[in-house]
């Protein structure tokens, strides 16, 4: 089986810079905010997951429903919700993928999901085979950053997120997205967690993030202010 970091190194330095890479996104969604407020504005925890190649986020699904995000159905109410964006294949497949999957899921336009898992529990201990690291940003960030997750699914007639399916791990959905929100090189999973998170706020540069040690080197900046609360490898 090929490695998948093995696939992406090749055509990084080329596909990088590519335009193309960019989810579509609501005009909400594009307005930055800012960042920089007074200390006495109230904040809301975010917090970045990443293992050697795929990055997720954490969010207050209170938070989020109060900024007008529109939860899939058999989500309930839980503290959090995990979130992240791939390839459907990747995420219904129970199995790896074989190389000519690999080679499909980069190189030709993907069906791709978002995989919505709620945790009712402290996130370090839920998802303790990957790295957390958490920021805060100001409450009223969360509208922008809720157009771009509603923006990432497709609607049943009754306005909720279809789904296609069970989470690949966890009590959660995979979320259906639309057609123009297909997943290849250089738009991978790294991508949606760029956008989310300078929908709510963050300076993430996406051509620089294609990679979750990328990724994860700009959001520890004293720009962005991530701080790492576990490493499993820390704890062996």
């Amino acid at each position: 089986m090929i490695p998948l970091r093995s696939l992406l190194i090749l055509p990084f330095a080329l596909l990088a810079s590519s335009c193309t890479m960019h989810l579509p996104a609501p005009e909400a969604a594009r307005q930055r905010v800012e960042t920089t407020r007074p200390a006495a504005v109230e904040t809301v925890p975010v917090h970045l997951l990443a293992d050697n190649l795929h990055t997720a986020l954490v969010f207050e699904l209170e938070w989020l429903e109060e900024s007008g995000y529109v939860k899939p159905a058999g989500i309930g109410d839980s503290k959090y919700v995990a979130m992240s964006w791939g390839d459907e294949v990747a995420y219904v497949q129970k199995r790896w993928l074989s190389p000519l999957q690999v080679f499909r899921a980069l190189c030709t336009s993907s069906p791709s999901v978002m995989e919505c898992i709620p945790i009712d529990w402290k996130v370090e201990e839920v998802c303790l085979h990957q790295r957390v690291y958490v920021a805060g940003v100001p409450r009223d960030a969360g509208a922008p950053l809720a157009a771009f997750l509603n923006a990432c699914a497709v609607k049943g007639e009754d306005g909720k997120p279809l789904t296609i399916g069970p989470s690949s791990w966890g009590e959660g959905r995979l979320i259906r997205c639309p057609d123009d929100y297909s997943y290849y090189f250089p738009r991978i999973c790294n991508v949606w967690t760029v956008q989310a998170l300078q929908s709510c706020g963050f300076s993430i540069n996406t051509s620089t993030a294609l990679s979750a040690d990328g990724l994860v080197r700009q959001a520890t900046s004293e720009e962005n202010g991530f701080v790492k609360i576990w490493d499993p490898e820390a704890a062996r």
